[in-house]
């Protein structure tokens, strides 16, 4: 498939602080690409670069077979971005915002078009001090999306947003990427992840660690599972951890919580079977992303550098 973003061996200080060690990835036409890791990881710097707003120190970028630095008047005009922190004035309405947004482009999108696709067309003459922040979210995505780009990068999207808004902007997406935009998300939620991006690099200490799908990741990760139930019985615990494939089990009151390896639901249930014991309310919980994140950095991604 044809990549629209190249990076290699891209590298980047503050002083005596490096913030992009040695970071590399492709982005292929069509997909969502995220970069996931925790605060300070590199991830912002990363994309500062892609956009041409920062300088590498070292490494070389391509989008659209063009160079963010050397052919940035060029890239403007295929490239929409969401930054991480962006703000307009309070005053200035939303059909406002969009009209002078939409000038700076050859060939823009149809302003119309975009406010009904994105929620927005009801508040066309509501000021951006006016907004909720889900509807801010919405309408930094019209502004990334104003100049008809083929690649779109948004930057921490959905932080600070509620549940709700941030998995309505999560449909919002899923609806850019259907119009063919190739999408670089820049995350630190792993639900996000999961949820939207085709691959993921995950990114720790300015270097990438993994580069695949997040269901691949996890399939790295030889985590335990889970599996909790409550059993219709008395249950003898000798039982269940006389068996091979368990490692561990305890009890929260009436829930007994399984912990194994291999096909351990699969001896579990047998055993149950054969003591006439339904497990009611099961719920199996297999490796994640996040495993698969702690299992290749040793951290979360909600540790703050």
């Amino acid at each position: 498939m044809t990549a629209m973003i190249e990076v290699r061996n891209l590298q980047k200080r503050y002083g005596d602080t490096v913030a992009v060690e040695d970071v590399s990835f492709s982005v292929r036409e069509g997909e969502i690409f995220g970069i996931l890791g925790p605060n300070g990881a590199g991830k912002t710097t990363t994309v500062e670069c892609v956009e041409g707003l920062r300088t590498p120190d070292r490494g070389e970028i391509s989008v659209l077979g063009l160079d963010p630095r050397r052919d940035r008047a060029q890239l403007t005009q295929l490239l929409g971005v969401q930054l991480q922190e962006a703000q307009l004035p309070e005053r200035l309405r939303v059909g406002e915002a969009l009209a002078l947004y939409r000038s700076f482009y050859r060939a823009p999108a149809d302003v119309d078009a975009l406010l009904d696709g994105l929620g927005l067309a009801a508040k066309r003459r509501t000021p951006f001090g006016k907004l909720s922040g889900g509807q801010k979210q919405r309408l930094s995505i019209a502004l990334a999306l104003v100049g008809a780009p083929r690649v779109a990068v948004l930057d921490e999207l959905t932080t600070g947003l509620d549940p709700q808004a941030r998995r309505d902007t999560w449909q919002l997406i899923e609806g850019v990427r259907a119009r063919g935009v190739t999408i670089l998300l820049v995350t630190h939620f792993m639900e996000e992840a999961e949820r939207l991006c085709d691959r993921v690099a995950l990114i720790d200490a300015g270097r990438v660690v993994a580069v695949d799908s997040p269901a691949a990741l996890a399939e790295r990760v030889q985590a335990e599972q889970r599996i909790q139930f409550r059993p219709s019985a008395p249950l003898d615990d000798r039982l269940i951890t006389i068996l091979p494939e368990v490692t561990g089990l305890v009890r929260r009151g009436d829930l007994v919580i399984v912990t194994g390896r291999g096909d351990v639901l699969g001896a579990v249930t047998s055993v149950l079977a054969r003591n006439g014991i339904v497990a009611g309310h099961l719920r199996v919980e297999q490796a994640n992303l996040e495993d698969a994140f702690v299992a290749l950095t040793g951290r979360s991604t909600s540790d703050d550098r």
